[in-house]
């Protein structure tokens, strides 16, 4: 099964769940870990191909997000998870999605990071571009591209450098197999968006995030238990960008009791976080 490494497993703590994004691992992570660790247990997975989840059975030829849902439902029961919050970055936002939609009272509470919520004409000029160069770029050609379009300023060099790295363990074969996903992407992205939002969500994005912030924003004007924050001088990876001002909207949050009983028809806060 998946490889994941759990903190804090003998306590009584509310658990947190770390998904992180595509070509990334629980690596992405290591700037949250210290913070979390004395209020939460934790989960950090490595999904399927990535990190130190090699040659994980059955194998398949293409993935889709029944394949994903399944490998990660499967951790859950080993470690008698029932319900939990969740901490998503990137395209684990979608496979969050995609949980939520068979298992909707797992996720308690949500912290997205970097979302990707809305078929956006950014995001469909983003992923068409991928999918037309995947046949004449290698994986890592690809990779270092698209992280600087998604990343392009000197203050995102951390996060593009951390990306790049951790990319470097996915296979170009493994690569191909999760571009199949995109057969279901935009279907996957509707649907969601159409229902109401069953859990109370935290979006924390980069002002400079470009090719996902108008997305975010829009999902946070349809869902009133969607908020939205956005780190100023912070790009696509705002986590690994602003650790310190993201691991305290994302623990004030998650922390906050009372933030479950956001009412139907409330507006949203679509806030910015400043210097001082």
């Amino acid at each position: 099964m998946l490889h994941y490494q759990v903190i804090n497993r003998e306590t009584t703590r509310p658990w947190v769940v770390f998904l992180h994004g595509a070509g990334g691992g629980i690596s992405s992570w290591h700037w949250q870990r210290p913070a979390f660790e004395a209020a939460f247990r934790i989960l950090l997975i490595d999904l399927r191909d990535h990190g130190h989840s090699k040659g994980i059975t059955p194998a398949f030829n293409s993935y889709t997000f029944d394949i994903i849902c399944t490998d990660i439902f499967r951790v859950l029961e080993v470690e008698k998870i029932g319900r939990a919050h969740f901490v998503t970055l990137s395209f684990g936002s979608v496979l969050l999605q995609a949980l939520s939609l068979r298992k909707p009272d797992l996720i308690e509470k949500a912290v997205i990071a970097g979302g990707i919520f809305k078929g956006t004409t950014a995001i469909v000029a983003f992923t068409n571009l991928a999918r037309w160069l995947n046949p004449f770029l290698s994986y890592p050609t690809m990779y270092r591209i698209f992280s600087y379009l998604l990343m392009p300023r000197p203050n995102h060099a951390r996060a593009r450098r951390a990306y790049q790295l951790q990319a470097k363990n996915l296979s170009r074969e493994e690569y191909l197999k999760w571009v199949a996903l995109y057969a279901e992407f935009f279907a996957l992205l509707k649907k969601f968006y159409e229902l109401p939002l069953p859990y109370p969500a935290l979006l924390i994005m980069g002002a400079e995030d470009y090719v996902f912030l108008g997305g975010a924003k829009s999902f946070v004007q349809k869902h009133p238990r969607a908020v939205l924050r956005v780190l100023p001088h912070a790009g696509h990876i705002c986590n690994i960008d602003r650790p310190q001002a993201f691991n305290e909207l994302a623990l004030n949050f998650l922390l906050d009791t009372h933030q479950s009983q956001t009412p139907t028809g409330a507006r949203p806060h679509l806030g910015e976080v400043r210097e001082g």
